[in-house]
């Protein structure tokens, strides 16, 4: 089934919750594990609207499982949070093969400008522990552009 008006509520509902993700992980370090499974629980309709077929669905799973176990790696060198990782993970779910790519290069240079802004607060403010990157906002914020450049415009093509 292909379901152009649902399409169009799920993504308006992956966006509001990154948004949540990029504002509590800026005020709190932190991304609820309740946002990261409502992001991954909700693939399914999404994949289901947009009459993504079988093997789609399957090379869609294989992705995230794919970033799952490189994040896992990042995490375990303490290079990512734990809430980094099930967010990124959970939007692998979302977001075409080809584009992830393109989110995963946007993020990668959101964050390294994140890192040296943060970083020099850090240095102006004369800190001494170690610097805590907000890294779901450069996550969220690569989702975000993802969704506005790659998805609403065809969506919009369709209406």
């Amino acid at each position: 089934m292909h379901s152009t008006g649902f399409s169009y509520v799920l993504l308006c509902g992956l966006a509001i919750a990154l948004l949540i993700a990029a504002t509590t992980d800026l005020r709190r370090r932190q991304i609820d594990n309740g946002l990261n499974a409502a992001i991954a629980l909700a693939a399914p309709l999404f994949w289901w609207a947009s009459g993504l077929g079988w093997p789609a669905v399957g090379f869609q799973l294989l992705v995230a499982l794919g970033a799952f176990a490189v994040l896992a790696v990042l995490f375990a060198f303490r290079a990512m949070g734990g809430g980094d990782v099930k967010l990124l993970t959970a939007l692998a779910l979302w977001i075409r093969p080809a584009w992830f790519l393109q989110l995963v290069t946007i993020m990668a240079i959101l964050g390294g400008v994140l890192t040296i802004v943060f970083a020099a607060w850090h240095i102006t403010r004369r800190r001494k522990e170690r610097i805590a990157v907000p890294y779901g906002v450069a996550i969220a914020g690569a989702g975000l552009w993802i969704l506005s450049v790659d998805y609403l415009p065809k969506l919009a093509g369709h209406v």
